[in-house]
């Protein structure tokens, strides 16, 4: 967990939830911005993931994640919070918010995943072995081209590099124990959807929504006419901004997965004004 210093605080608290192939870390443009903007920003490396302890066993749900936060926010004495979460962080945020709503002063979900059911759209289960398998042929090589044609809509900058490198150590580390954790949290987001409850979310909620992204777990194991179904952004983000029953979207047409990443400027500035307009409401 970092915790970053707060500059003129304004007593607001933010909680960063990353993605499945990502780390507390890949939020740092962010935590800058806010910040310096004077919130108290709190990005968590989840069970699993990064910094945080490893079990092999360990039961992965939403539920429990969600409680391991509560659990950790409540250790520091925090009561409301904002939050901001990216891909399968949309999942867990969106989890957080339906378990603890009088907790969550604001959701603000960047290019989540679980927009739609994937197992109800033509993606067959997949046996957590079949994960497994997968898994373990990961490499640096594979992580960029996903990468590079998924978060960042086909281009390419030296400074991405460093999160192909995060990704790709973590196995070269340990590839077994990778490989066996990336497969039980796979299972975890394809068979623990939230897209039917986004209709009872009781808090303010926006989103940011690079247009570019075609992001769908399980795409690859569907047949050919679901999968060019599957991970429409730009049609899943009106459709989930209009059963949200609280909701607002901000879309980037020409950014892909990460826009945080890809242009932290735009995707900062977006935000704060986002964060500005719910503070308003409180």
């Amino acid at each position: 967990m970092d915790v970053a210093p707060r500059n003129e605080a304004n007593g607001k608290t933010i909680v960063l939830f990353h993605g499945k192939n990502f780390c507390a870390a890949t939020w740092r443009d962010s935590i800058a911005a806010l910040s310096e903007a004077g919130y108290r920003v709190i990005a968590v490396d989840q069970i699993g993931f990064c910094k945080s302890s490893k079990p092999l066993n360990y039961q992965f749900s939403f539920h429990q994640l969600a409680a391991n936060t509560r659990a950790l926010l409540a250790d520091l004495g925090i009561d409301q919070v904002y939050i901001l979460a990216h891909s399968m962080g949309g999942m867990l945020a969106t989890r957080y918010a339906l378990l603890y709503p009088d907790r969550v002063k604001g959701l603000l979900m960047v290019n989540p995943i679980g927009l739609e059911d994937w197992l109800q759209k033509g993606v067959p289960y997949i046996a957590i072995d079949t994960w497994y398998q997968q898994q373990l042929k990961l490499n640096a090589e594979a992580i960029k081209r996903y990468q590079q044609s998924t978060y960042y809509a086909g281009q390419w900058r030296d400074d991405y590099d460093i999160w192909v490198e995060m990704l790709a150590g973590q196995f070269a580390a340990d590839r077994d124990k990778s490989a066996w954790l990336s497969a039980r949290i796979y299972d975890m987001i394809l068979t623990q959807p939230v897209v039917h409850q986004f209709k009872d979310l009781q808090v303010p909620a926006w989103l940011f929504i690079g247009a570019q992204d075609n992001t769908a777990v399980g795409k690859g194991f569907a047949d050919e006419a679901a999968r060019a179904e599957l991970g429409n952004y730009r049609e899943l983000a009106a459709i989930s901004v209009s059963t949200i029953p609280d909701a607002r979207l901000q879309l980037f047409p020409e950014l892909g997965h990460s826009p945080h990443i890809q242009s932290p400027e735009l995707f900062n500035q977006a935000l704060l004004k986002a964060l500005r307009q719910l503070s308003s409401r409180h």
